[in-house]
């Protein structure tokens, strides 16, 4: 349950909070697993906003069975570091932001895969707390920020992320991002109250607006 969920590693200061994911907003993600796909005779198509049902064999087209396809995230997972790498300007716009503001990453993924993450994310100067759950994003977000009277925001890719947070945090502000261009014109509209930004330049300009209020 997310309310068990240990974040005693997070401290934080009396600076405006930034929540940001990691999967396909720091990190990217769709193109080093369709490259990962590729190097065993997958891939994977950008025919609709889901992973499930757009993964093929190479040779023949025909889609790969859906616990395939849970398998092949989870190896995935397992050897992200020989895959994944930050997004184009997310190190370098983080550690701008990092100047005026308390930033920690909160990354929809099973906690067992933590570890590798964190050396992954060390590797590339983003050493940002970690905080990685499957539980619902909204009541992490509430509790990180504990209703201080400070600015606060919310970075992710997926709509229902940022929705779980405006129901369990309204007053922070909601960004909606994701680095690949293919599956971000599939992506369903996050909807009114969410600003949309197209790449790291448009997430530095939303939040500095919002923080120095």
């Amino acid at each position: 349950m997310a309310e068990l969920l240990d974040l005693d590693h997070v401290r934080l200061t009396d600076r405006p909070l930034i929540v940001c994911d990691v999967d396909e907003v720091v990190l990217e993600f769709l193109t080093p697993f369709r490259n990962f796909l590729r190097a065993s005779g997958r891939d994977l198509l950008p025919r609709s906003f889901r992973l499930h049902g757009n993964i093929v064999l190479l040779e023949s087209g025909e889609t790969v069975a859906d616990d395939l396809v849970s398998a092949l995230q989870e190896e995935f997972f397992t050897r992200q570091e020989e895959w994944q790498t930050p997004a184009a300007l997310a190190v370098e716009t983080l550690a701008e932001l990092a100047e005026e503001a308390d930033i920690v990453f909160l990354t929809a993924m099973p906690p067992r895969h933590a570890v590798v993450r964190r050396a992954l994310l060390d590797r590339f100067s983003l050493g940002y707390p970690l905080v990685a759950s499957k539980e619902a994003k909204g009541p992490i977000v509430k509790r990180l920020h504990a209703g201080r009277k400070l600015p606060f925001v919310f970075i992710d890719d997926i709509s229902h992320n940022l929705h779980s947070v405006r129901e369990h945090a309204p007053d922070c502000l909601l960004v909606n991002l994701m680095v690949n261009a293919d599956f971000r014109r599939l992506a369903p509209d996050p909807g009114e109250g969410i600003a949309k930004a197209d790449d790291w330049t448009d997430v530095a300009r939303i939040v500095r607006v919002h923080i120095s209020r």
